[in-house]
């Protein structure tokens, strides 16, 4: 659906009954992330709030809470997107059909931005202080934008063709940011702008920067998109909305979108920088305090009667797991088509996305030996985990297409028991230690730093996994089985490293008495039964709270010519650490208002 604006996307969802209003007055702080999540966990519609405490604008939420949602937004576009995506990942398949893809090439051609003049009129001046100060969590060091779209360009190559348009938090207000004066930029490492700014800093000029809120559903999906190499976000934003993309240079020169509902521009200086956070963030805890880019505002416009949009991010799943489903529907094929050998690749989404990674890869080297085993996928596995965002993973499993071709990555359970029956746990575990992980991920030993394990799995079954556990299995600690072959064992809370190698190697011993040929994987943990409750709760414990080279033990382990294998199961201490950061938890007061608005005769009744 080419909508031209915000409103004309909320008019539409309002009509066909995939969104509500909230008409009586809603407090910023915590309660309307706190509507947001409780509807989203109930899969509900789109939220429109009326009335904010606070500021003049109204917001939307929720746009993107459902998958069917967000197909409906994009209705008339998806299919012709998709292939213009293909086409740009495999040219060749534009020889090999050329009817099918003909219209790609005039997909790309009229989605070109289109620079227009005529549209600075249509927009006012506001501040920051009355923008929406939504904050979503209680530790949160202020309010943030969290459905920005920023632009920037390249110094070395001016124009809207090489800029880069992403999605990156930006605080508000608090900490010592200057009220209306100045705010703070987010981004982790491997992100576009940060290539921006390191040109801008070598030439020791500022980076000019712009933030648009709002605007057609297309333009902040194009900002997360993963897009192949030398399709614009612009241009793609363009195609996925029928309607190209429209903006202006202000005054200033700063890039305006001309659809957006606010535009805020500023300037970040070279080596400028404020403490930003705390956040609570989609790996379901806090992204502590650091210091990042610290953004001088210039402007803040905004049209008339506009729209804040904004989203709340947490444990998964949440509505980004929405826009992560879009996103694999519409670049699916993309991925496979840039590494060799890779049939699929998908970032877990109950364990935070970044942190695991599961992937199935061709398996051809040697067809000659009788003993098949990883050598083919191996070399895969590096691709991806050079590969863009997929880069932040610190688990990998993979697996071997030719063993199962019906195999899935998005079945957890089921890939996991793949993996687990197959693997040789002397042989088959890699480790990447002193790395680059995700700035939002604490389980490592600093900022970025951490390290990353590969298992991998080619061959016949080695195991039958447990699918309960023998009457005569003896343990002292409590313990459930999470998953076939998957053991959760509680032990005391973890307080430092020296006591953790001892309660591990104690726990080693107990194991021993057991039979484990049927258990490869022990993840010990703070509460055994809330690991085993859900496979949610099982791969977000497992794999947010544990940095593969400091704990990962195994049962009878050793090493080998520099290479760590063991002998019984792979122990994961994934218990809290002291340098993790904290869990999000709600506000208990403000989740006893959400119950009220869910009474009958209120908003809310029969959607929470």
């Amino acid at each position: 659906m080419g909508y031209k604006s915000l409103a004309a996307c909320v008019a539409d969802l309002e009509k066909h009954g995939h969104l509500i209003r909230i008409k009586e007055e809603v407090d910023p702080y915590l309660e309307m992330a706190a509507i947001h999540l409780r509807v989203y966990e109930n899969q509900g519609p789109a939220l429109f709030f009326e009335k904010i405490k606070g500021s003049p604008f109204p917001a939307v939420s929720n746009l993107f809470g459902t998958i069917e949602r967000s197909k409906f937004m994009f209705r008339d576009s998806l299919p012709k997107v998709k292939d213009l995506v293909a086409l740009r990942s495999d040219p060749v398949k534009a020889l090999k059909n050329p009817f099918k893809y003909a219209g790609s090439a005039l997909t790309a051609l009229s989605a070109l931005p289109l620079k227009q003049s005529l549209f600075k009129q249509t927009f006012q001046k506001t501040t920051i202080s009355a923008i929406p100060q939504i904050v979503n969590w209680p530790m949160d060091g202020g309010p943030f934008i969290t459905m920005p779209q920023v632009f920037t360009e390249d110094i070395d190559k001016p124009g809207v063709m090489n800029g880069n348009l992403g999605m990156y938090r930006i605080q508000l207000a608090g900490n010592d940011y200057i009220q209306d004066k100045e705010i703070g930029l987010h981004y982790q490492i491997h992100r576009g702008i940060g290539v921006h700014q390191t040109k801008a800093n070598a030439k020791g000029q500022p980076l000019k920067v712009s933030i648009f809120v709002g605007g057609p559903p297309s333009h902040p999906l194009a900002a997360v998109m993963p897009l192949p190499e030398g399709l614009s976000e612009l241009t793609f934003a363009g195609a996925l909305g029928n309607r190209r993309f429209r903006y202006f240079r202000d005054e200033e020169g700063f890039v305006i979108s001309a659809d957006a509902d606010f535009v805020i521009t500023g300037t970040v200086y070279p080596h400028e920088n404020k403490p930003e956070g705390p956040f609570g963030d989609h790996l379901g805890y806090y992204s502590l305090t650091h210091p990042f880019p610290l953004m001088k505002v210039h402007n803040v416009y905004h049209k008339k009667d506009a729209i804040w949009s904004f989203t709340v991010v947490g444990r998964p799943p949440q509505e980004d797991t929405s826009f992560g489903a879009l996103i694999h529907d519409i670049t699916g094929s993309a991925i496979p088509q840039e590494i060799h050998g890779l049939k699929e690749v998908h970032a877990v989404d109950a364990a935070g996305v970044h942190p695991l990674l599961f992937a199935i890869g061709s398996e051809r080297y040697t067809p000659y030996l009788k003993e098949r085993k990883p050598q083919e996928i191996l070399t895969i596995s590096n691709h991806i985990l050079g590969k863009n965002q997929l880069s932040l993973a610190k688990y990998l499993f993979i697996a071997a297409h030719e063993d199962d071709e019906k195999l899935s990555t998005h079945h957890v359970a089921d890939f996991l028991s793949h993996v687990l029956e197959r693997i040789d746990l002397r042989r088959d575990i890699h480790f990447h230690t002193n790395t680059t992980i995700d700035t939002l991920d604490y389980s490592g030993d600093g900022l970025n730093s951490g390290s990353k394990v590969v298992f991998a799995a080619a061959g016949e079954k080695k195991r039958k996994l447990f699918t309960e556990l023998s009457a005569d299995f003896n343990l002292v600690e409590a313990h459930a089985l999470a998953a076939k072959g998957i053991l959760a064992v509680t032990l005391a809370p973890y307080t430092d490293a020296v006591a953790a190698k001892n309660e591990i190697d104690l726990l080693k011993e107990h194991l021993k008495q057991n039979e484990l040929s049927g258990l490869p994987l022990i993840v010990v943990c703070d509460d055994a039964a809330f690991v085993a409750k859900h496979i949610n709760n099982l791969v977000w414990v497992a794999f947010t709270r544990s940095n593969p080279a400091s704990d990962i033990h195994g049962v009878d382990d050793f090493i080998q010519n520099k290479h760590w294998g063991t002998n019984g199961p792979l122990i994961i201490d994934a218990r809290k650490k002291p340098h993790h950061a904290p869990e999000l938890i709600k506000d208990e007061t403000v989740e006893r208002k959400i119950d009220r608005m869910g009474e009958r005769g209120h908003v809310l009744h029969g959607i929470i």
